[in-house]
């Protein structure tokens, strides 16, 4: 890497145009810093794990920079007149390009190692030392004259040195990072003996134990007592009647814009309409696997009574014994089709019971305001009511008020509990204990940290001061808003309007209540009749593939017993048949197929 770098100097220096004396010495250290790679790589530790490539790769870069240096100092040379060192320095170059030369012509292997980059340099600095060289020393031989010393004579190019390795402080002096964002907290830290972790841990149970299942739940328990008190007196509903007269409260407004997208009143028709269709259409399904099941026995009937007794034919079984499992399951989904067609004939009188508030809840809210009996018509002017009003939206005020401190104090509660760490005091904890200690070999037990234990509990008690105050307060504010409350409705039982408003918004809310009920009920009920269809198409494909196998079964054994048409079988059973159940129309006549469709 230092390598690189400094070769990224001597470009820069090279294309910015700086003194060739500079450029010579910055291209000597980058030669010296290529000869130690080289001799780190071929006869240092890491020799052998650096692959040839790169060592050839090194060792041509410090022979090329060797040459670089020397062709930069005999430029400086020529500008300062100096022409016999000119010369001298060019030959120098001359000689490394000549070693890289026979490298690379001696060993094929170099240029295959090599990147063809790297050569085509090396080529193009032989032949700019080349011509220099030659025109230097004709220029020297024919003008100037001047003495050209020996190149080991020659001083040495003095390098310059802009790429240095320097280790980060963190690594130098890593300790002195420790605990910062560089290196984060030490990894053993947080080790301590296995004690303190059975302490902290025993803490944190009874912690638990006294935040979570006294203290919150206390407070919980409180306002949950608060909203039941005022659901009771209809708190704060009854004065949204009186505040806000002209609009509808919320829950309202969100189920009517639900049933207006379900289609109102009659998409709720259309689900029961679709519900009752289903009903029957089972029943029809059930009928036909009951009437081929009848059809069947029928004619074992006959079958029964033409086959001679003690024949072969005698072992037929009756068809009563092969049927008891379809007509149990017939049984069966007869009761759940009964049950279900009670459920629809439940929702159905549901439906038409709240069908006009079903319709209204289904129009534009606009419709259903001017539905809904107002006191802008006729607005309360007396006085006394208004004041009775006030006093009680006050105390509403106050318990809201109180409400939201509270859920404020539990959030800080539970801050605080997820904040409290017994570790650092566990520890402190034991090494008090250690010093005290007169032997060296210590033993903890978890009964030496209850006094610990019990002075970090100690301040969760002022929560329970806390919750005692809550109490109070909120046992005399609801006192206070009972009172009101029963001046307020004494107070209303005298303005039949208002009566009438609550009791108009009492039968929307009962309504989105029961709109929600039987759309989700009916909802339920339709994928129960798809299934239920599935499961009686099924049986009904059961008990035709019966009855059909046991008419084959019918006419092969008359045919081996008399080798009879199964005309002669058609005449006596059928007059039979008329004569007991009266239904010529059901009997099985053999001149025409077999129909297992229930009649129409």
């Amino acid at each position: 890497m230092l390598c690189q770098a400094q070769e990224c100097v001597w470009h820069r220096s090279a294309l910015s145009r700086m003194k060739d004396a500079n450029i010579a010495r910055i291209a000597t250290h980058v030669a010296e810093l290529y000869e130690q790679a080289m001799q780190s790589a071929s006869q240092g530790s890491l020799a052998g794990t650096i692959p040839n490539g790169w060592v050839d790769h090194l060792k041509v870069k410090g022979l090329y920079f060797r040459a670089e240096a020397q062709q930069r100092k005999s430029m400086s040379c020529l500008a300062s007149s100096q022409y016999g060192e000119e010369v001298a320095r060019l030959q120098a170059a001359q000689e490394y390009c000549n070693q890289i030369s026979e490298l690379v012509s001696y060993d094929q292997r170099w240029s295959k190692l090599l990147r063809a980059a790297v050569l085509e340099m090396v080529k193009s600095q032989a032949e700019l030392v080349g011509s220099n060289r030659t025109r230097a020393e004709h220029d020297n031989d024919v003008i100037y004259l001047d003495p050209v010393p020996a190149i080991s004579s020659l001083p040495d190019i003095s390098p310059y040195k802009l790429a240095e390795s320097k280790t980060p402080e963190i690594i130098e002096n890593p300790g002195k990072f420790l605990g910062g964002e560089e290196l984060g907290p030490p990894l053993f830290k947080g080790l301590v003996p296995f004690v303190i972790h059975q302490a902290a841990s025993l803490y944190e149970d009874r912690k638990d134990q006294l935040v979570s299942k006294d203290l919150i739940t206390a407070l919980d328990e409180l306002t949950a007592d608060c909203e039941s008190v005022l659901n009771s007196l209809n708190m704060p509903h009854a004065l949204e009647a009186i505040k806000k007269p002209i609009g509808l409260p919320p829950n309202i407004l969100v189920g009517a814009d639900e049933i207006r997208s379900d289609g109102g009143y009659i998409g709720i028709k259309r689900l029961l309409d679709s519900a009752i269709v289903s009903n029957t259409r089972a029943n029809e399904l059930l009928d036909a696997a009951e009437k081929a099941l009848y059809d069947e026995a029928q004619e074992d009937q006959r079958v029964q009574q033409r086959v001679p007794k003690g024949g072969r034919q005698a072992k037929r079984i009756e068809s009563a014994e092969l049927t008891n499992k379809f007509r149990a399951e017939i049984a069966k989904y007869r009761d759940v089709i009964n049950r279900a067609r009670e459920s629809d004939a439940t929702i159905k009188a549901q439906v038409d019971m709240w069908s006009q508030f079903f319709s209204l809840l289904g129009s534009p809210r606009d419709e259903i305001e001017r539905q809904v009996p107002s006191t802008t018509a006729n607005p309360i002017t007396d006085p006394h009511h208004s004041q009775i009003v006030g006093r009680l939206q006050q105390y509403m005020d106050e318990i809201t008020l109180m409400k939201r401190e509270r859920a404020k104090s539990t959030e800080k509660l539970k801050r605080v509990a997820n904040e409290d760490d017994i570790t650092p005091a566990l520890n402190e904890e034991m090494q008090r204990l250690a010093a005290l200690s007169a032997t060296p070999i210590l033993q903890f037990e978890l009964h030496q940290f209850e006094d610990l234990f019990a002075q970090k509990l100690d301040k969760y008690m002022t929560w329970r001061k806390y919750i005692d105050e809550e109490r109070e307060a909120q046992l005399e504010l609801l006192d206070s808003i009972r009172e009101a409350n029963q001046a307020f409705l004494v107070a209303r039982s005298n303005h039949p309007l208002l009566q009438q408003r609550e009791k108009a918004l009492s039968n929307l809310e009962t309504a989105v209540k029961r709109y929600r009920e039987a759309s989700f009920n009916l909802h339920d009920g339709a994928r129960f009749y798809v299934s239920l269809e599935s499961e009686l198409q099924k049986l009904k494909d059961g008990c035709l593939d019966f009855a059909m196998a046991r008419h084959l079964d019918a006419l092969e054994q008359l045919g081996l017993s008399h080798g009879e048409t199964p005309t002669d079988l058609a005449q006596a059973p059928e007059q039979a048949s008329n004569a007991a159940m009266q239904q010529p129309n059901l009997v099985w006549d053999p001149t025409m197929p077999l129909k297992y469709t229930t009649p129409k």
